[in-house]
């Protein structure tokens, strides 16, 4: 089985996690990636801990969770060989990504238009934190950052004085997802004209882009919406419930559905403060104390049982090791085990696609390992010193 990207060469400049999950996407669908490291590494493989260690040699855990399915060199690109040797790489790959800051690459001698001479099909993807251009284009951009500024952690947390970033760095893996599929875009496009293009996006555009009904709160309805924990505004009842020993999430999304929940907690489902939607909505706080009162003489997993019998959607708040054991996630194929040559086996989280072949996940059947620290220097070069003694 041919992974879908089989036979694609990206050379990746990017560090830290917007850029490198960008590439790892690319990579788990089955391109090749060259990671192009300084002599000192990649930022995250110092940002722990937890850090894997044997024998004197340790690895970030964080570094290992965005860098699967790669090739690791290092270049100085302040060095005439550094700059040589990109070079070279440029001149044999189909994508190039980068985020540095704006500016930056073309100090470095390579300017996105220079390297359409040197390869005019090559695609060019450039990440930035708040954008290429405009009046605070130069920031730097760092997740928890982006997720202020772009409004997210207003969204977010108990209550609006309480502004709470995303558990996760959800700024940096959403730009790059939406870089990887512009690259995609861009190398569909170059099929047809031959030509690369230069692919841009930033943590500021990534988190607005995904506002979706916030956002059109603000614009059309003129709305400033703010943090209201862990119910939705404009969906009710939909969120979080307390039972008599664990929380429970119920979303009831629809006007059947309430007719069928209602009985559940013991309320008239033609009750006129609960009649609709919107009735719900304006009552959230008043239904939400009914329910919480209900469910808090029942056992969580005999509610969830009565939930699903009703066919009310419904569901548990896992931490992250329940979510590893799980039998659903690990048959997914969200969980792959490789074999790394110095902590030997271990687990990541795998890439969240699947095709018509269910014996891999992603695009490649056998998963590569996050390369250690320049571990491909020399069999990137013989490879480049081969393709161009064929030439």
């Amino acid at each position: 089985m041919t992974a879908p990207l089989s036979g694609l060469v990206v050379v990746d400049l990017t560090r830290a996690l917007a850029g490198p999950h960008a590439t790892m996407m690319l990579a788990d669908l089955g391109a090749r990636v060259i990671k192009v490291e300084s002599v000192s590494g990649d930022d995250t493989r110092g940002w722990g801990p937890p850090f894997l260690d044997v024998d004197g040699v340790r690895e970030s855990t964080y570094f290992l969770s965005c860098n699967r399915n790669k090739e690791s060199v290092t270049l100085d690109l302040r060095s005439d060989d550094g700059r040589e040797t990109l070079r070279r790489l440029v001149c044999q790959a189909d994508v190039l990504a980068e985020n540095f800051r704006p500016g930056v690459l073309d100090r470095l001698g390579f300017p996105v238009e220079g390297l359409h001479d040197l390869n005019p099909g090559l695609v060019v993807l450039s990440i930035t934190g708040f954008g290429h251009d405009g009046p605070e284009g130069g920031r730097a951009g760092y997740d928890q950052i982006a997720q202020g500024e772009a409004g997210l952690m207003s969204l977010t947390g108990p209550a609006p004085d309480e502004p709470t970033k995303v558990g996760v760095p959800i700024g940096d893996v959403l730009a790059g997802m939406y870089g990887a599929f512009g690259t995609l875009a861009a190398l569909h496009e170059r099929a047809q004209t031959g030509r690369g293009r230069h692919v841009r996006t930033s943590l500021l555009a990534a988190i607005v882009g995904v506002h979706t009904f916030q956002g059109t709160r603000a614009t059309v309805s003129g709305q400033t919406p703010r943090a209201i924990g862990n119910h939705h505004p404009s969906i009710a009842p939909y969120g979080l419930f307390q039972t008599a020993d664990a929380p429970v999430q119920v979303a009831v999304g629809s006007q059947a559905l309430w007719r069928r929940f209602a009985p559940l907690v013991d309320i008239d489902p033609d009750d006129p403060r609960y009649a609709s939607n919107a009735d719900r909505v304006d009552h959230r706080v008043e239904l939400a104390d009914q329910i919480d009162q209900a469910f808090g003489a029942l056992r969580s997993d005999d509610l969830l049982v009565d939930l699903a019998a009703a066919g009310v959607p419904a569901g548990k708040v896992r931490t992250l090791d329940d979510v590893y054991a799980w039998e659903q996630t690990r048959s997914q194929g969200l969980v792959v085990e490789v074999q790394h040559p110095v902590f030997g086996p271990i687990e990541l989280p795998g890439p969240p696609l699947r095709f018509d072949d269910n014996t891999y996940a992603g695009g490649v059947e056998n998963h590569a390992p996050p390369p250690s620290l320049g571990q491909h220097n020399d069999s990137v070069r013989s490879w480049l010193d081969q393709i161009e003694g064929v030439r």
